[in-house]
Protein backbone atom coordinates (compact mmCIF):
# COMPACT_ATOMS: atom_id res chain seq x y z
CA UNK A 1 0.00 0.00 0.00
CA UNK A 2 1.33 3.38 -1.27
CA UNK A 3 1.94 6.05 1.13
CA UNK A 4 2.56 8.39 -1.27
CA UNK A 5 -1.04 8.93 -2.74
CA UNK A 6 -4.25 7.37 -3.05
CA UNK A 7 -5.22 4.85 -5.85
CA UNK A 8 -7.45 6.86 -8.22
CA UNK A 9 -10.96 5.44 -8.33
CA UNK A 10 -11.62 4.74 -12.22
CA UNK A 11 -15.62 4.93 -13.19
CA UNK A 12 -17.24 1.63 -13.60
CA UNK A 13 -18.56 1.84 -17.40
CA UNK A 14 -22.36 0.47 -17.40
CA UNK A 15 -23.34 -2.55 -18.87
CA UNK A 16 -24.52 -3.50 -22.27
CA UNK A 17 -27.72 -4.78 -21.35
CA UNK A 18 -28.76 -3.27 -18.11
CA UNK A 19 -27.12 0.16 -18.93
CA UNK A 20 -26.11 0.04 -14.82
CA UNK A 21 -22.48 0.40 -13.07
CA UNK A 22 -23.69 -1.64 -10.42
CA UNK A 23 -24.32 -4.96 -13.02
CA UNK A 24 -21.19 -4.36 -14.14
CA UNK A 25 -19.35 -4.48 -10.63
CA UNK A 26 -21.15 -7.82 -9.80
CA UNK A 27 -20.47 -9.26 -13.57
CA UNK A 28 -16.58 -8.56 -12.46
CA UNK A 29 -16.47 -9.63 -8.77
CA UNK A 30 -18.34 -13.26 -10.24
CA UNK A 31 -15.65 -13.22 -13.04
CA UNK A 32 -12.46 -15.75 -12.98
CA UNK A 33 -9.38 -16.03 -14.61
CA UNK A 34 -10.87 -13.29 -17.20
CA UNK A 35 -13.94 -14.92 -18.85
CA UNK A 36 -16.08 -11.91 -18.41
CA UNK A 37 -18.17 -13.57 -21.30
CA UNK A 38 -19.13 -16.57 -18.72
CA UNK A 39 -19.95 -14.30 -16.09
CA UNK A 40 -22.34 -12.27 -17.90
CA UNK A 41 -24.06 -15.63 -19.09
CA UNK A 42 -24.29 -16.44 -15.22
CA UNK A 43 -25.61 -12.49 -13.90
CA UNK A 44 -27.84 -12.22 -16.79
CA UNK A 45 -29.25 -15.84 -16.19
CA UNK A 46 -29.37 -15.18 -12.92
CA UNK A 47 -31.33 -11.78 -13.34
CA UNK A 48 -33.65 -13.63 -15.43
CA UNK A 49 -34.16 -16.11 -12.48
CA UNK A 50 -34.78 -13.47 -9.54
CA UNK A 51 -37.32 -11.72 -12.09
CA UNK A 52 -39.45 -14.71 -12.53
CA UNK A 53 -40.07 -15.69 -8.78
CA UNK A 54 -40.27 -12.55 -7.19
CA UNK A 55 -42.21 -11.25 -10.56
CA UNK A 56 -41.57 -7.59 -9.51
CA UNK A 57 -40.10 -6.18 -12.57
CA UNK A 58 -36.25 -4.60 -13.30
CA UNK A 59 -33.83 -6.99 -12.03
CA UNK A 60 -31.60 -4.16 -11.38
CA UNK A 61 -34.20 -2.38 -8.86
CA UNK A 62 -34.03 -5.93 -6.71
CA UNK A 63 -30.38 -6.23 -7.09
CA UNK A 64 -30.06 -2.54 -5.19
CA UNK A 65 -32.97 -3.85 -2.41
CA UNK A 66 -30.93 -6.81 -2.32
CA UNK A 67 -27.67 -4.67 -1.78
CA UNK A 68 -29.34 -2.42 0.45
CA UNK A 69 -30.14 -5.36 2.73
CA UNK A 70 -26.72 -6.95 2.65
CA UNK A 71 -24.10 -3.73 3.12
CA UNK A 72 -22.58 -3.14 6.51
CA UNK A 73 -22.73 -0.06 7.71
CA UNK A 74 -19.72 -0.77 10.35
CA UNK A 75 -16.99 -3.11 10.07
CA UNK A 76 -14.02 -3.83 13.32
CA UNK A 77 -10.59 -3.79 12.31
CA UNK A 78 -7.62 -4.94 14.61
CA UNK A 79 -5.60 -2.24 16.19
CA UNK A 80 -2.38 -2.59 18.27
CA UNK A 81 -1.96 -0.70 21.83
CA UNK A 82 0.75 -1.15 23.99
CA UNK A 83 1.39 -4.86 23.49
CA UNK A 84 -2.84 -5.42 23.30
CA UNK A 85 -4.88 -5.60 20.23
CA UNK A 86 -8.16 -4.68 19.92
CA UNK A 87 -11.17 -4.51 17.85
CA UNK A 88 -11.80 -0.86 16.96
CA UNK A 89 -15.20 -0.14 15.32
CA UNK A 90 -14.86 2.00 12.29
CA UNK A 91 -17.64 3.39 9.30
CA UNK A 92 -17.21 2.11 6.28
CA UNK A 93 -16.99 4.14 2.78
CA UNK A 94 -19.76 3.64 0.69
CA UNK A 95 -17.51 1.87 -2.16
CA UNK A 96 -16.40 -0.83 0.29
CA UNK A 97 -19.70 -1.47 1.50
CA UNK A 98 -20.56 -2.22 -2.11
CA UNK A 99 -17.65 -4.60 -2.81
CA UNK A 100 -18.30 -6.53 0.48
CA UNK A 101 -21.71 -6.77 -0.30
CA UNK A 102 -21.11 -8.34 -3.84
CA UNK A 103 -18.17 -10.73 -2.39
CA UNK A 104 -20.38 -11.73 0.22
CA UNK A 105 -23.37 -12.96 -2.12
CA UNK A 106 -21.00 -14.32 -4.73
CA UNK A 107 -19.07 -16.31 -2.16
CA UNK A 108 -22.10 -17.65 -0.41
CA UNK A 109 -23.51 -18.58 -4.11
CA UNK A 110 -20.15 -20.47 -4.57
CA UNK A 111 -20.58 -22.28 -0.98
CA UNK A 112 -24.11 -23.43 -2.42
CA UNK A 113 -23.28 -26.90 -3.88
CA UNK A 114 -25.46 -29.34 -6.52
CA UNK A 115 -26.69 -26.33 -8.36
CA UNK A 116 -25.47 -23.96 -11.33
CA UNK A 117 -24.19 -20.65 -10.16
CA UNK A 118 -26.19 -18.43 -12.30
CA UNK A 119 -29.47 -20.35 -10.08
CA UNK A 120 -27.33 -20.03 -6.67
CA UNK A 121 -26.89 -16.63 -7.22
CA UNK A 122 -30.14 -15.57 -7.94
CA UNK A 123 -31.23 -17.91 -4.39
CA UNK A 124 -28.50 -15.50 -3.08
CA UNK A 125 -30.03 -12.14 -4.56
CA UNK A 126 -33.56 -13.10 -3.66
CA UNK A 127 -32.72 -14.09 -0.08
CA UNK A 128 -31.11 -10.68 0.58
CA UNK A 129 -33.74 -9.06 -0.78
CA UNK A 130 -36.00 -10.58 1.42
CA UNK A 131 -33.78 -10.04 4.27
CA UNK A 132 -32.79 -13.55 5.64
CA UNK A 133 -29.98 -15.59 4.14
CA UNK A 134 -26.23 -16.23 4.91
CA UNK A 135 -25.31 -12.33 3.81
CA UNK A 136 -27.92 -10.68 5.90
CA UNK A 137 -26.54 -12.75 9.01
CA UNK A 138 -22.72 -11.99 8.05
CA UNK A 139 -23.99 -8.72 8.08
CA UNK A 140 -25.75 -8.98 11.57
CA UNK A 141 -22.15 -11.00 12.75
CA UNK A 142 -20.37 -7.64 12.00
CA UNK A 143 -22.16 -4.91 13.87
CA UNK A 144 -23.05 -7.24 16.20
CA UNK A 145 -18.92 -7.20 16.75
CA UNK A 146 -18.77 -3.48 16.25
CA UNK A 147 -21.59 -3.08 19.01
CA UNK A 148 -19.58 -5.59 21.06
CA UNK A 149 -16.17 -3.53 20.91
CA UNK A 150 -17.47 0.20 20.95
CA UNK A 151 -16.03 0.91 24.10
CA UNK A 152 -12.38 0.76 22.00
CA UNK A 153 -13.64 3.32 19.49
CA UNK A 154 -11.66 5.60 20.96
CA UNK A 155 -8.78 4.17 19.58
CA UNK A 156 -9.63 4.89 16.02
CA UNK A 157 -6.95 5.94 14.08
Amino acid sequence: MSRRRRAEHRPTPPDIRYNSPLVTHLINVVMKSGKKTLAERIVYGAFERVSEKLQKGDPVDLLMGAMENARPKLEVKSRRVGGATYQVPIEISFERQECLAFRWIVDAANARKGIPLREALAAEIIDAYNNTGTVVKKKEDMHKMAQANRAFAHLRW
